[in-house]
């Protein structure tokens, strides 16, 4: 059998879960953009801004650990999850160049893309030993924290290895958030993904998200920041 034509098992709840996280990212953006157009006025490094974005990479890494798990206990193919880490990271490549000519002294060098690419693979032989994979999660964040690993620590890091820009407009914590990438399997040894939500027209907009969080990853500010851009020129 083709692997293009074995069914693909989707979980609502997870579905919902990453659909949540694409939400909350799309506000977080579009707060942004209000913000530079100057619509909106606050403290982008406040602990609230910055602990809303620490939310959703919570969620999205996360996401990405318990779908793995989910993966191998269907027995997905080898041929589908390279497959999927191609899509993964011909999209980080995409912000990369884009980023680059848009911005070159801002480019993004290792984004949360690059790092879901990355954490793909660590977490894929991981994901059949879910407790062992928790402990080396908690294991990770416990030495992130108590060694100070922050990402400041680590930006610093790729520019003196890789000579890349000092300012970027976006930069995952590798260490920090790989942790919680190898936590993301024991949401699914717990069977969280088996639980019940209510169907509504929010769930299945959140459902869709969920299913399409890549594209919707690509495209959101390509659509939100236009039509920012729109309204500072009719308002002004």
């Amino acid at each position: 059998m083709l692997v293009s034509n074995l069914p693909v098992i989707r979980y609502n709840l997870l579905d919902n879960y990453r659909g949540l996280a694409v939400i909350l990212m799309v506000i977080f953006h579009l707060c942004w953009n209000l913000k530079d157009f100057g619509f909106v006025h606050f403290d982008a490094y406040s602990d609230f801004w910055v602990n809303f974005r620490a939310l959703i990479v919570f969620m999205f890494a996360s996401a990405v650990g318990w779908s793995s798990y989910l993966a191998v206990l269907n027995h997905q193919p080898i041929a589908r999850f390279l497959k999927n880490q191609c899509k993964v990271a011909f999209a980080a490549s995409l912000i990369t160049v884009a980023t680059y000519l848009a911005l070159p002294d801002q480019w993004v060098f290792f984004g949360i893309l690059h790092f879901i690419f990355l954490a793909g693979f660590i977490v894929r032989p991981l994901s059949a030993h879910p407790c062992t994979s928790c402990l080396l999660g908690l294991s990770l964040i416990a030495t992130s924290f108590l060694f100070n690993i922050s990402s400041i620590s680590t930006h610093k890091w790729f520019i003196q290895a890789f000579s890349v820009p000092s300012t970027t407009l976006d930069f995952v914590n590798p260490i920090l958030w790989l942790g919680v990438v190898l936590i993301g399997p024991i949401f699914g040894y717990m069977n969280l993904h088996k639980m019940h939500i209510p169907q509504s027209q929010l769930t299945k907009l959140f459902s869709f998200l969920g299913k399409h969080a890549l594209l919707a990853y690509l495209s959101h500010q390509l659509i939100l920041y236009p039509l920012v851009m729109a309204a500072y020129f009719i308002v002004n």
